[in-house]
């Protein structure tokens, strides 16, 4: 229980590739690195994995889905990665995450556009063991990055869960008949000075009245 309780978290890598043969290569060289894979076969994929495919995320601050980063091929049928990279990064929720394009071609003006786009790198193919080991660093950067949004979420949350009692108790005192009270003394106040001068007017209406005779 010890060790386990020890043992450092696993990094969790999103792999998008459409050749099966490279997103096995990519695979099999992040679990050497003791990484968690999860591989897809199309940008669409990534973003219906991802939670991007609708409205809102899936992912957003659960800990069992949590993406420490996304290495996506750059020529893909129906989303290219710099596609799926550009959606990533208008993503609020999804933007923390590096992303790393990988590529057969090594075309300077694709990768400068990448980088441009927020990309953390640019592999070409083949991937190397090597070039996995450097991922580490972009990994962790994703993991504190995510700390940073997780923490700031959950003082919103908290910041959140206190305005409401405030504002009900607000909305208490707005509605206690004690502070209508004021506005009630001065009606009943009226209405008894209407009564008593009525009643004063009729007994001087009476005095004056001649007595009738026995």
């Amino acid at each position: 229980m010890a060790e386990t309780a020890s043992r450092p978290k696993e990094l969790h890598v999103l792999a998008v590739d459409d050749s099966l043969v490279d997103r096995k290569v990519i695979e099999r060289l992040l679990k050497i690195s003791s990484c968690k894979v999860t591989a897809v076969e199309s940008g669409s994929s990534a973003l219906q994995y991802l939670g991007l495919d609708g409205e809102k995320s899936s992912v957003g601050f659960d800990e069992d889905l949590k993406v420490n980063l996304i290495i996506t091929d750059y020529s893909m049928p129906g989303m290219t990665g710099y596609e799926l990279l550009k959606k990533l990064k208008t993503s609020s929720a999804l933007k923390r995450i590096p992303v790393v394009i990988m590529s057969s071609e090594n075309i300077m003006t694709r990768i400068d556009r990448c980088l441009e786009e927020g990309a953390e790198d640019f592999l070409v193919k083949p991937v190397k063991l090597s070039d996995v080991e450097r991922l580490k660093d972009y990994m962790l950067k994703g993991e504190e990055e995510y700390n940073k949004a997780n923490a700031t979420h959950k003082r919103k949350m908290d910041d959140d869960s206190l305005s409401i009692p405030a504002a009900a108790a607000a909305g208490e005192l707005e509605e206690d008949p004690s502070s209508v009270l004021p506005t009630s003394l001065q009606l009943l106040s009226t209405h008894l000075t209407c009564d008593l001068s009525a009643a004063s007017g009729q007994g001087a209406w009476s005095s004056k009245r001649p007595r009738l005779m026995d």
